[in-house]
């Protein structure tokens, strides 16, 4: 586990930790690592689990899917993220959500039951585990917030407004890279990939954005630019 303190120390989750506590908590908490290829499941719907992961190599995507196979992405996670705490912390919690390898990755996953427990070799740092805890899950409910008021807007050209310029904000920048390709954006605001090309197209004609690949600069006035610096 050694050669992943880098990754560790960078993870929101062992914040304020040291090498050895962190070890010593990977120990505590059955620290399992897994390689999973591109597009394989790591968690499913209809199943549960007492394990939450810590991506570790590569990416995951957390997604809904019905029974046609359509998906809806929820979130991307990269390296140092989290995914499946809420439900490792519910014993027989149902999942509803399943996760899967963006690319070939590696994980460790993590009994967070044993965090809930007193522990007599990592009971020193159960508070700033239970803090780091509780500031991931406040994170990801205000990710989820930021989808819900994206996905909630009207039409296609509104949905990706709303997402381009929350990213615009979040990385303080008017150029800036997202995280999915085109295909995941459409799924992440539930929209049809050729509708959401089509507004692309006529957004960049307008002179609103500019884009190659997943790299997007938007155009706006000079007090649009102060306020997004701001």
């Amino acid at each position: 586990m050694k050669k992943y303190l880098p990754i560790l120390r960078n993870s929101p989750f062992f914040k304020g930790l040291s090498d050895n506590e962190i070890l010593s908590i990977l120990h505590c908490v059955n620290g399992t690592i897994i390689s999973k290829e591109r597009d394989s499941y790591i968690f499913r719907a209809g199943d549960s689990t007492d394990v939450m992961g810590l991506v570790i190599s590569g990416c995951v995507l957390i997604i809904q899917e019905d029974l046609w196979g359509h998906r809806n992405i929820l979130s991307k996670c990269h390296t140092s993220d989290f995914f499946g705490e809420p439900y490792a912390a519910s014993p027989g919690a149902v999942l509803n959500i399943s996760v899967v390898a963006d690319g070939d990755c590696e994980i460790i996953f993590l009994n967070i039951q044993r965090l809930l427990v007193t522990c007599p070799t990592a009971c020193e740092h159960h508070q700033k585990l239970i803090r780091n805890l509780v500031s991931v899950l406040a994170n990801k409910i205000l990710t989820l917030n930021d989808k819900i008021t994206h996905v909630g807007k009207r039409t296609t050209r509104d949905k990706l407004l709303s997402y381009l310029s929350a990213e615009s904000a979040r990385q303080s920048s008017l150029s800036f890279d997202i995280p999915f390709d085109r295909q995941q954006l459409a799924d992440y605001l539930c929209i049809d990939r050729a509708a959401m090309s089509t507004e692309i197209s006529k957004l960049q004609k307008e002179g609103f954005i500019k884009t190659n690949r997943n790299h997007f600069e938007l155009t706006v006035s000079d007090d649009e630019d102060l306020r997004i610096k701001m």
